[in-house]
């Protein structure tokens, strides 16, 4: 068989164990995540509630939706240390059971210290969740496919917002039976599944290619090969270089600009029910439909733009128009005033907010592989982390000094912007990267020949 025969052949092979992949891994990854992010945003629908009932004020409510992400965000890298070195099958599984008894436990808050303690806790069990699912990414699929296998991990938070906000309105509506509040039912109700789906991923995920028992071992050698090789020419670096992933300047800047598109979208997603709530929208589940138009605008996002991305060819120049669409939108919505044209902006700053998102990752996985993606991903997911907290609580203080919900769209202005002006200084660092890899490189050949 000629060279371009056996290619060819090793193409096909690919291509239909990528499908496979695709079809068995992604709905598995988006149940989980999903549900995190269900367990993790649907006391944004508890907001006003919460200070009916246990005292909880609108900038404790800010602090509280934020500091979830300290503890998150601070044990993102050693969780997915841990996930590397105990497979991320084991350490999913266990993140989901312990949160999923927490998320739970949320039913039981008294005031805001208990607010603010069960937050912290929520955020601790969730640890190293989401950079686990992006460093099994690394391990299964090539370069190539990974927005479109991003944008469908993607898929699962939106569809939480398009779904989770209606379905937890429908909960809060369950209030006085059994002498429970609305929003107890629905931290009860919407805890239990988590601590179900993470058993399930126990026994049905596997770790690496050649776990899969779907796979013939050509489908396997296949995915194994591209999945690593093909950005970095060996397949896993030791331990002693993880702290290299976190010291490269690339690394750091697309964790800053993911730190302030968290700032604005983060807040954006906590607050929009209490955006809707101040139309004039009183009733529970007519507030958690209205809001599902982040998760509309969200979900379109990822199922589009990483599509395009795919296609187009220079990844700054990309991002760069995302993030320009997000200020345009957030611009857009703080000179509107019909509640119709709110509603759809609210769409259409999600739409940008939410489906730059997979290319971030994209991006930050073509210059990380093996222990340098687990401990690189968790870093720069634990900048942005930083941003879920800082969005939300300055959110609130917007709130409290103008009296208005909608007034953290003028946060997500400023924050868009900054992260505009950062884009052309990511793309001066990569090419820096890259020259300095050429030049050594041509170092190398230079002692060889």
């Amino acid at each position: 068989m000629n060279t371009g025969a056996l290619n060819d052949t090793v193409d096909a092979i690919h291509r239909a164990a990528t499908r496979k992949a695709m079809l068995r891994l992604i709905p598995l990854m988006c149940a989980i995540y999903f549900m995190s992010f269900l367990d993790r945003t649907n006391v944004a629908l508890a907001k006003v509630q919460l200070a009916a009932d246990v005292g909880i004020s609108a900038a404790a409510y800010g602090l509280g939706s934020g500091i979830f992400f300290i503890g998150y965000a601070l044990l993102e890298v050693p969780s997915n240390l841990a996930a590397h070195r105990v497979g991320p099958r084991r350490w999913i599984a266990r993140i989901a059971v312990s949160w999923g008894i927490l998320s739970t436990a949320m039913m039981f808050v008294q005031g805001e210290w208990s607010f603010y303690v069960l937050r912290v806790l929520l955020g601790i069990a969730e640890a190293g969740l989401f950079p686990a699912l992006m460093y099994m990414v690394t391990l299964w699929f090539a370069p190539a496919d990974r927005p479109i296998a991003v944008g469908w991990i993607y898929t699962a938070p939106a569809l939480a917002l398009v779904l989770g906000n209606p379905i937890g309105g429908a909960l809060m509506q369950l209030g006085g039976m059994g002498g429970l509040h609305g929003w107890q039912w629905m931290f009860m109700i919407e805890g239990i599944p988590s601590v179900l789906a993470g058993v399930l991923l126990y026994f049905k995920l596997p770790e690496r290619p050649h776990d899969a028992r779907w796979l013939s071992a050509d489908e396997a050698r296949a995915l194994e090969a591209r999945a690593v090789i093909d950005t970095h020419g060996h397949p896993e670096l030791t331990s002693a270089d993880w702290l290299a992933a976190l010291k490269r300047p690339t690394t750091v800047l697309i964790g800053l600009i993911y730190f302030l598109n968290q700032v604005a979208f983060v807040g954006l997603y906590f607050f929009t029910p209490a955006m809707i709530h101040q139309m004039h929208v009183n009733t529970p589940f007519l507030v958690g439909l209205l809001s599902s138009s982040v998760g509309v605008g969200f979900l379109l996002g990822v199922l589009i733009l990483p599509r395009i991305h795919r296609r187009y060819g220079n990844d700054c120049v990309y991002l760069g128009i995302l993030t320009a669409g997000l200020v345009a939108g957030a611009c857009a919505f703080v000179a509107a005033s019909h509640p119709a044209a709110r509603m759809t902006l609210l769409a259409v700053t999600a739409f940008f907010g939410g489906g730059v998102l997979p290319s971030y990752w994209a991006i930050a996985m073509k210059r990380l592989q093996g222990i340098q993606a687990a401990a690189g991903l968790a870093f720069i997911n634990t900048i942005g982390l930083i941003g879920g907290f800082v969005g939300p609580y300055l959110f609130g203080m917007t709130e409290t000094v103008t009296g208005r919900s909608d007034s953290g769209f003028l946060v997500i202005v400023v924050a868009s912007v900054l992260g505009l002006a950062l884009v052309p200084v990511f793309a001066r660092a990569i090419r820096r990267e890259a020259g300095a890899a050429s030049a050594m490189s041509n170092a190398k050949a230079a002692i060889h020949s």
